[in-house]
């Protein structure tokens, strides 16, 4: 497998259409389709099922895209590394569901007046991932939320967001001026897959792990559902603003504890630049 067929399989598999795809790419269809057909060669099976609507994904091909992103992500920070032996460090810094954006650019404009060659690279976790790919060494630093399971790691408190339900517009529930947990029973919930952390499922699906409804694993994926299966669930407020859209309402829940923004590293390891980065943001984030 090339990395080439890889970024090509990614894009129909996340466009679902083979001409999305080759538009994305900048790529004509014909040379697209025959790299997804070899590809599927060499793996001795079908990736993706045609249907009128576009391509949609096999179950080999669900297995796939979640390698292809692997490697297409550690071929990428391999490239930067090698690039950033001779131009300096590049830090990776793993974010999730919108954690610390309001001061993000802040805490850029510290770093650099402190560490003006340390460069950083945001990398946008799945919402099944509370650490942001820090376990398994994806990122040098994560700006998360808390609850999830935090051994082994060193956790930094930055601040609290309330949390919003993400409701139908259509849905009486839109009209109210807050929610409580209990208001959304009866309704389908976005559900996290199977083996997300425990704290996590707990925290988000607020006693909906056995209502029925999609399973999702971002945010945008949360918004498809309320969207296109009328779903309902929690988000962090700041969706109201990043994701607003018609069709969804954001409605304040009462009742349920605010997520936490926390930065969080590797406790084992000493790196003086991950802690310039998470003082700038622990700065950044008191200001």
């Amino acid at each position: 497998m090339d990395l080439r067929a890889l970024r090509c399989f990614v894009a129909v598999a996340e466009e679902g259409h083979f001409g999305r795809a080759a538009t994305r790419l900048r790529l004509a269809q014909p040379p697209l389709s025959r790299r997804i057909r070899e590809l599927e060669a060499d793996l001795g099976c079908r990736l993706f099922d045609r249907i009128p609507t576009g391509a949609r994904l096999t179950p080999a091909g669900e297995v796939l895209l979640a390698e292809a992103r692997d490697l297409l992500e550690r071929a990428e920070r391999a490239r930067e590394r090698v690039r950033g032996a001779e131009a300096g460090r590049v830090l990776v810094l793993g974010t999730v569901a919108g954690a610390g954006l309001e001061f993000g650019s802040a805490a850029l404009a510290a770093l650099r007046r402190d560490r003006p060659g340390v460069r950083v690279r945001l990398r946008e976790a799945p919402v099944t991932d509370p650490t942001a790919g820090l376990r398994e060494g994806r990122v040098d630093l994560a700006l998360t939320r808390l609850p999830f399971d935090t051994s082994g790691l060193t956790v930094r408190p930055l601040g609290e967001e309330p949390v919003v339900a993400a409701v139908p517009a259509d849905d009486p529930l839109a009209g109210h001026p807050s929610l409580r947990v209990a208001d959304l029973a009866g309704r389908p919930r976005f559900r996290l897959p199977p083996g997300t952390d425990t704290r996590w499922r707990a925290y988000w699906l607020a006693a909906g792990e056995d209502a029925p409804g999609p399973v999702v694993t971002s945010v945008d994926e949360c918004l498809h559902a309320v969207l296109w299966e009328g779903a309902v669930g929690l988000l962090p407020a700041g969706a109201a603003q990043r994701h607003a859209r018609p069709g969804i309402a954001f409605v304040p829940v009462d009742g349920h504890p605010p997520s936490r923004v926390v930065v969080a590293r590797r406790a084992a390891l000493t790196d003086p630049l991950v802690d310039a980065l998470a003082n700038a943001l622990g700065e950044a984030a008191a200001a």
